[in-house]
């Protein structure tokens, strides 16, 4: 996953603001022509309307806590947010209906599974154990406020366009293709409502989260939601509240967890952040009190991760010293007590 050209640029260790402006950007203009000719990777196809996908896209943005945007290449291309939407239902309905009641009826462990498995249900009595993998997503959204799925869904579109800081929309196109191929999720919601896990009709659910992943987003609007999970829930453009500082907190110690699923530890050893997927090329990581990375390019590994996101965000991790367990040593002063 992590290869020579990304594991060799030097580690920064910081554990305050990022740097100045200019370096910023300069440093995601390079990463963004240090990895556009990378050409590994397979465009998505088990969603047929994805396999469209131009594979030469590739947008990077970083987005800081105080608006200040840093972009380079394809950043205003529009892409599905796919399974990226898991995060910030979660906080959403972390927001609505609390920290232990989300830890209850959803969970947080990881499955150590594929995103799409009905043995990990099966193994821990129904549980979706975590809000990532897809089991655990249908049942988050099923916990969205409104008492119909058209309600639902209003409040899953309201509440992702907060943290985008516009409105976004629905692509109609995706959402037929998906819905047409998506019978392994019906058939984990069944077997979710089966063990009485699930809150609503589950064919009402699927189509809500269907919905969910169809809506359209830039690699610029990931950054911005990232940003705002970064800042205690205070969207960067828009300045508006979106959700509670405590949120932010339980949803990115998920996504530190379990946001890329049974690569979860891999990529928090090589990139120390938060961070989630889509299998149509999208990638957010979040760095708290700093910003966040927006990435884009639909060429995946094997594991379902942007290749050309994943190397720049891990390159950016450490040329920014965005890796959360990074720091330098303390300048002795005078009066510190000798080894």
């Amino acid at each position: 996953m992590f290869e020579s050209d990304v594991l060799d640029v030097p580690q920064r260790a910081l554990t305050g603001d990022l740097p100045e402006e200019s370096r910023v950007g300069e440093l995601v203009r390079d990463a963004h022509s240090r990895f556009a000719p990378v050409t590994h990777g397979t465009v998505a196809d088990y969603i047929p309307v994805l396999a469209e996908a131009d594979p030469d896209l590739f947008g990077l943005s970083l987005v800081e806590v105080d608006g200040t945007v840093h972009d380079a290449g394809d950043t205003v291309a529009t892409f599905s947010i796919q399974s990226i939407s898991k995060a910030f239902v979660l906080a959403l309905v972390c927001d609505a209906i609390g920290h232990e009641e989300v830890h209850r009826i959803v969970g947080v462990n990881n499955t150590g599974l594929p995103f799409n498995s009905v043995i990990a249900l099966e193994l821990n009595d129904g549980s979706p154990m975590n809000p990532m993998v897809n089991a655990g997503a249908i049942a988050t959204t099923a916990l969205m406020p409104g008492d119909t799925a058209e309600e639902k869904w209003w409040a899953v579109r309201e509440g992702l366009s907060r943290f985008a800081g516009r409105s976004l929309e629905l692509d109609e196109r995706v959402l037929r293709s998906e819905s047409a191929s998506n019978h392994r999720n019906q058939g984990i919601s069944d077997l979710l409502t089966s063990y009485g896990r699930l809150q609503g009709r589950s064919e009402e659910m699927v189509d809500v989260y269907t919905r969910q992943c169809s809506l359209l987003v830039t690699a610029d609007d990931l950054a911005i939601m990232g940003a705002t999970l970064a800042d205690g829930g205070l969207n960067p453009i828009t300045r508006e509240q979106v959700v509670s500082p405590e949120v932010c907190r339980d949803t990115l110690s998920v996504l530190a967890a379990c946001g890329m699923y049974e690569l979860s530890g891999e990529w928090l050893f090589e990139i120390g952040l938060p961070a989630k997927s889509g299998v149509s090329g999208g990638i957010v990581a979040v760095a708290p009190g700093k910003g966040a990375l927006g990435a884009f390019s639909p060429p995946l590994d094997r594991a379902g991760n942007s290749v050309r996101g994943q190397r720049a965000c891990s390159y950016l991790s450490r040329a920014l010293g965005l890796n959360l367990f990074a720091s330098r040593p303390r300048p002795a002063k005078e009066g510190d007590h000798d080894a």
